[in-house]
């Protein structure tokens, strides 16, 4: 007995994509990334993920300021006078054995170890600030000159009394200024006293100057 012909297999029905119930056959959506966010809608673009939380970077370090100017003259001021306070109990003590060449050595020293001290303590404080480096400048020039001038009657004192150089210097007030302006040796100017204020406002100024600046670049 003869087989019947073979016949085509029946269409099979074609197989939806896995994912749910596609009745217009549409494209299946894109796969959403690992991350945040709302799954994306068809027909619309999908969104991207929200980036992560990220903690607040620490604050940047502040530049360095210009320095602190007043506060810098104020301690300069007090070192100037401290420097003049020794050099003034100095002269007091050994007056007697100082000759005219050791009196003007010790002045310019003294004036020299002043205006240095005054400008690299305005220099560290202040920085490059002009007005701070002129003001070292007078403050070390005002150092040597009170140095001298309240020696005179420190000096008074010990060989009269307190009270004696006291109204002496209320009946002549500028005599310790006369004294340090005068040379009583020859009777004319006394060219050390101008020169020790030139050599401390020339010290403070040039170390307050080299030593601001140096701070700045750094």
């Amino acid at each position: 007995m003869s087989q019947p012909p073979p016949y085509p297999p029946p269409p099979q029905p074609p197989q939806q994509p896995q994912g749910g119930y596609n009745p217009y056959l549409q494209p299946a959506p894109p796969q959403q990334q690992p991350g945040f966010g709302p799954s994306p809608v068809p027909g619309q673009p999908p969104m991207h993920p929200a980036p992560a939380f990220q903690p607040p970077q620490p604050l940047a370090q502040r530049p360095a300021t210009s320095g602190n100017p007043v506060g810098a003259i104020v301690l300069g001021l007090a070192a100037s006078v401290l420097v003049a306070l020794l050099y003034t109990g100095l002269i007091a003590a050994t007056y007697k054995e100082q000759s005219v060449t050791v009196a003007n050595t010790l002045y310019l020293a003294h004036a020299l170890i002043n205006g240095a001290v005054v400008g690299a303590l305005i220099g560290r404080m202040a920085g490059r600030n002009t007005g701070a480096t002129i003001g070292a400048a007078v403050i070390g020039a005002l150092g040597a000159f009170f140095a001298y001038v309240n020696a005179l009657p420190v000096i008074f004192a010990v060989e009269q009394t307190p009270l004696a150089s006291w109204h002496f210097l209320q009946a002549e007030p500028f005599f310790p200024a006369k004294a340090w302006w005068n040379d009583e040796a020859s009777g004319g100017v006394d060219w050390f006293s101008p020169l020790g204020l030139v050599v401390a406002a020339g010290a403070a100024w040039g170390l307050a100057y080299a030593i601001g600046n140096k701070r700045r670049e750094t």
